[in-house]
């Protein structure tokens, strides 16, 4: 006889799923009582939002007050949820958002105007977030690491031209609407015989087409100009320089092939916590001339409290850079050619080239010493101010580091070019050789990488605003919501208490 299988038994559905309640309840019960939306919520109340509040008028409509909208962008943000659409969708779905937005559910319109209109507030609100960290003991400026990464602008590669095909176009469109314009008036007599009110040609509509198109090629190939005049004065547009349409601030920049219109971000990071202390956005595809304003950031957003130590990568060491940090007597780190290209490799093991590192310069001489111990003199400098130090060929055509030092196939002696800021490198290259400053540098890849791929991990890659000043604004937001996630994770796991945290006008 078969044995019969017991029946599975399942939940049932609660009473309140099946019948209304006989008395009201708190929806937000339904929330775990840990989840990070009460955090938020506590620290959104330390948001002073007095000045943006000034702005807004007695009459007309009521607006949503601004510490709302902000609260719901930075949570938004902090949550990997940047397109406007979404967040109203979220506030209208989700019940950690409606919390948030105090069950306002602002339209898209709204949320993505006020995104755009009010960049300087979100400057405002980063600082505020690193005020907040530093009362709460999150940062404390012992050692800070300064580094960059691209972002996306919003453009395409493919919506873009360059000087040359702007200045063809410009001409073609301007050829084209002057004849549209004489064979316009020339049919007006015809037309008003034969059609009279009604009319049988389609100039006017080509007309205005063609107009509008000119525009957009005078006002990008305008911006192409403004450009180059500033970092290039008085020389000569290349014509394969390009702009973008969408965004005539964005530049091209990427690596291994892989170029597109972005943005250079800079953030500068605290080692206790990683908490991002300082930000600002950059135009250049490198780093070489970033730490001027990366300071300057960095003392805006503390109110000038000194910091210890900072670090930063070899796309740093420039003589511009070095000679900043020597000025403002920062006690930097910073690699130079040697650390990046050869770690901890002894120099006579090494099968490595060698780098400008590598040769010692003598000021009180004015001379080079090669790692074969031969003096490099001077050949005179060129029209970049540069000097160039050569050895006696017949001697480096004899020396074992031969093969290593140059790759001239004439059997030249190497060259080495210096400018005047070769003293700032010189003594970068003595303090990078100390165990303890490779110590100290060897923590910088653990405190600001992992802040830029929080950031890129949770799901921004690219800005959503055009324009240098809109970006900077949004730049700002990301970098405060990252912060004020630490606060909230810090919050979560007991490392911080909020109640300590007295409400404070941190001034935006």
């Amino acid at each position: 006889m078969r044995r019969k299988m017991p029946v599975p038994k399942f939940k049932s559905h609660p009473v309140e799923f099946d019948q209304h309640l006989l008395f009201p309840s708190n929806v937000y019960d339904l929330l775990p009582e840990d989840h990070d939306c009460f955090v938020y919520a506590d620290i959104f109340q330390h948001l002073d939002t007095a000045e943006l509040e000034a702005t807004y008028h007695h009459r007309g409509q009521n607006a949503y007050h601004p510490r709302h909208i902000v609260s719901i962008l930075i949570y938004a943000y902090s949550h990997g949820v940047f397109s406007s659409r979404e967040i109203e969708r979220r506030c209208r779905q989700d019940l950690a958002f409606m919390y948030i937005a105090q069950q306002h559910c602002p339209n898209f319109r709204v949320l993505s105007d006020f995104r755009k209109d009010h960049n300087e507030f979100f400057h405002g609100c980063f600082k505020q977030s690193v005020q907040l960290a530093l009362e709460l003991k999150m940062a404390s400026l012992g050692h800070i690491s300064l580094d960059g990464s691209k972002f996306k602008a919003d453009s395409s590669k493919h919506k873009a031209m360059s000087y040359g095909r702007l200045k063809e176009l410009e001409e073609a469109l301007t050829t084209e609407i002057e004849e549209l314009i004489e064979r316009a008036s020339r049919c007006d007599a015809e037309e008003d015989a034969s059609y009279q009110n009604q009319s049988g040609y389609s100039v006017p509509d080509d007309l205005a087409f063609k107009q509008q198109r000119l525009e957009k090629i005078k006002a990008a190939k305008a911006a192409l100009e403004a450009r180059e005049e500033i970092q290039n004065p008085d020389q000569e547009i290349d014509d394969k320089k390009q702009i973008s349409f969408a965004d005539h601030d964005a530049r091209i920049m990427g690596k291994k092939g892989d170029f597109d219109y972005s943005y250079n971000a800079q953030i500068s990071v605290d080692e206790d916590h990683q908490i991002i202390v300082g930000q600002h956005v950059s135009q250049n595809a490198n780093d070489l001339q970033e730490v001027e304003p990366a300071l300057k950031a960095l003392n805006e957003a503390t109110d000038g409290q000194s910091v210890a130590k900072m670090s930063m990568d070899n796309g740093y060491c420039s003589g511009p850079n070095l000679k900043v940090l020597d000025e403002a007597k920062v006690d930097s780190y910073i690699a130079t050619d040697r650390q990046e290209k050869a770690g901890k490799d002894d120099l006579a093991s090494s099968d490595r080239k060698f780098v400008k590192a590598d040769f010692s310069y003598l000021p009180e001489e004015d001379c080079f010493v090669c790692p074969a111990g031969e003096r490099m003199i001077s050949r005179g400098g060129n029209a970049a101010q540069k000097k160039n130090y050569r050895a006696a060929s017949a001697v480096c055509s004899e020396c074992a580091f031969q093969s290593r030092c140059s790759s001239s196939k004439k059997k030249a002696g190497r060259e080495i070019r210096a400018d005047e800021y070769e003293s700032y490198r010189q003594a970068m290259n003595r303090k990078m050789e100390a165990a303890e400053a490779k110590a100290i540098y060897d923590r910088r890849k653990v405190i600001v990488e992992p802040a830029f791929g929080h950031i890129k991990n949770g799901g921004f890659r690219g800005f959503s605003l055009r324009g240098l000043k809109k970006v900077e604004g949004e730049f700002s937001l990301v970098c405060a919501a990252y912060n004020f996630k630490k606060m909230v994770k810090a919050a979560l796991t007991g490392a911080v208490c909020l109640n300590d945290v007295k409400k404070a006008e941190y001034g935006v």
